[in-house]
């Protein structure tokens, strides 16, 4: 019965956001998807006839999200009489979130501990698709508490998380996330130059660190190190923000040195063996 009031709960709400004109066809397709996975994990397998009912489609319709989801690998057929059942490709997309849980679960300590040495915020970010994505904050004694950047997307190019996680990527990497995301400004002092940004990259490889200056947002420094899994590749950045008045571009480098500690006290307990 809970599953059948779940269902109509979630077709209510699914034609109140096409009533409000928010749903478009690909929109639809993905709620579509998302709910063939949900009917194959309640029902531990259907088929094409079932799937459909469910969804209350026609069967080609519901034969087209399963076999876009089956190339995927999200879905496969078992030999229970062309049932579909979860494919082994759930395994690899939700593998990714223990390792996220891990790294924000190694890291905790470590940016408390920052925090209070410094008194600003500490952050860590990970890339996600053309954005720096904050995933655990730490308030440093003068932070300002009104601000945090928890779970905030912000841009690549404009901060120093950003610039270390772009700083990591290959070449073609690069260039693509770059293509999509542009460089737009968002300050007098925010880095519109392909060339120019090129250029602080290649500084942050060097000296191990990036450093914004009021890039982001008027008011607001920051600079960050990388964080190395046991592969030695970049999987995070960690940063330290705060007033300009305060963060000063005369600290960055010692504010740098203690991040540069504690980025690789990080990266020891995901496994990096290296300096």
């Amino acid at each position: 019965m809970s599953n059948n009031m779940q269902g109509t709960n979630g077709k209510a709400q699914r034609a109140g956001t096409r009533a409000n004109g928010d749903s478009s066809g690909g929109v639809q397709s993905v709620d579509r998807a998302v709910r063939v996975l949900e009917i194959l994990a309640a029902s531990g397998g259907s088929g094409v006839s079932e799937v459909a009912a469910e969804l209350e489609v026609h069967k080609s319709t519901a034969f087209r999200l399963l076999a876009a989801l089956e190339d995927r690998g999200l879905v496969e057929q078992n030999s229970d009489r062309g049932k579909y059942q979860l494919g082994f490709g759930i395994l690899r997309l939700a593998s990714a979130i223990p390792m996220r849980l891990g790294l924000v679960r190694q890291s905790r300590p470590l940016l408390d501990e920052l925090a209070a040495q410094i008194g600003e915020t500490v952050n860590l970010a990970v890339i996600r698709e053309q954005y720096a994505v904050n995933v655990a904050e730490a308030l440093g004694p003068s932070a300002i508490s009104a601000q945090t950047w928890m779970g905030q997307l912000t841009p690549l190019h404009a901060t120093s998380s950003g610039k270390i996680l772009l700083a990591h990527l290959d070449r073609a990497q690069r260039d693509d996330v770059l293509e999509v995301a542009g460089q737009p400004r968002l300050t007098e002092a925010t880095i519109t130059s392909r060339s120019a940004l090129e250029k602080q990259l290649e500084q942050a490889l060097s000296d191990g660190y990036a450093s914004t200056f009021e890039e982001y947002e008027v008011g607001l420094n920051a600079v960050a190190v990388p964080v190395r899994d046991h592969t030695g590749g970049v999987v995070a950045a960690v940063s330290v923000s705060g007033p300009a008045f305060r963060l000063v571009p005369d600290q960055m480098r010692e504010v740098a040195a203690a991040l540069q500690v504690a980025g690789s006290q990080i990266s020891r307990r995901l496994g990096h063996l290296g300096s």
